[in-house]
């Protein structure tokens, strides 16, 4: 019998139902967490650069981490929403190839779910301010661990069983998960373990591929097969990726920071996340600052 077991888990951060109007009109966001909303009332939209859906009632709609776009209102929107992080033992997100809106037809079932989250999670809104440059910072979301943290073992998996349901809804054939997962020489899930876990120290292709005993022009091509990217180039996103999640929610440096994520330099550093990401930590800032919720 071949075990299977579960990579992904996913911390609860925010859930609540709220009523929206035409201040619910935001540009530019982007959060290190995803964003997850039922809507049983009224009408909004999101969009982004290349796409632009309607936010009706009925309807789920999930917004993976690190996902650009825009919300809006124009008079009337109320919504169920939950806001959570997401972990995984190999460092791959279970959206990694669609980092893009999705949406999919509610059931009674969905709305069932949501509505206990809710129940077993009281408190849990964002209360503070709708304004990110408050809430999205490192201390709250340390705060918001600490509830998890002192929820009762029955609520804690319930809540983890209820994100795990509400995610598998919009779980496809497409998605790089189901994508030969399976087969995945145990080689290169180590190495992208150990990539994730030390983004701050040296890791080169040639250092990889000794811990995995290979050839590194072997290692490379098999890497490569097997996660669609060259190491080096898997390895810069992880690391922007991290860097990112630090320029949102810490008040690092960008030193600091290019250190943090294994850096040389935080030149080398403006010039990769300028690369992968089409702007400049500094631009990414900003935009990150002129998001409202």
């Amino acid at each position: 019998m071949i075990k299977r077991t579960l990579k992904h888990t996913f911390s609860l951060l925010n859930v609540d139902h709220v009523d929206l109007d035409s201040r619910w009109n935001y540009e530019n966001v982007i959060s290190p967490y995803f964003r997850l909303y039922y809507i049983d009332a009224g009408e909004g939209e999101i969009s982004n650069a290349s796409a632009k859906m309607k936010l009706e009632p009925g309807f789920l709609y999930l917004i993976p981490s690190f996902t650009l776009c825009n919300l809006f209102c124009k008079s009337y929107l109320s919504q169920y929403f939950v806001q959570f992080f997401e972990e995984s033992s190999d460092g791959i997100s279970l959206f990694a190839d669609k980092r893009s809106i999705m949406k999919v037809k509610a059931t009674e079932i969905d709305i069932m779910n949501f509505s206990r989250l809710l129940e077993i999670n009281p408190g849990r809104g964002i209360n503070r301010s709708d304004n990110p440059r408050i809430y999205e910072k490192n201390i709250f979301y340390k705060e918001y661990q600490e509830f998890n943290n002192r929820q009762s073992i029955a609520t804690f998996t319930e809540t983890h069983g209820i994100l795990l349901q509400l995610v598998s809804r919009f779980l496809t054939s497409d998605l790089s998960e189901n994508k030969d997962a399976g087969h995945v020489p145990v080689k290169i899930l180590n190495a992208i373990s150990y990539i994730q876990l030390n983004l701050h120290r040296d890791l080169s292709v040639s250092y990889l591929a000794n811990r995995a005993n290979l050839h590194t022009d072997y290692f490379s091509r098999l890497f490569h097969q097997h996660t669609g990217e060259r190491p080096v180039k898997y390895i810069h996103e992880k690391r922007i990726e991290r860097a990112q999640y630090l320029i949102g929610t810490t008040q690092m440096t960008y030193a600091e920071i290019a250190t943090k994520t294994g850096f040389e330099n935080v030149f080398y550093f403006s010039k990769i996340f300028k690369k992968i990401t089409g702007m400049s930590p500094g631009n990414y800032k900003k935009q990150m600052e002129l998001v409202h919720f």
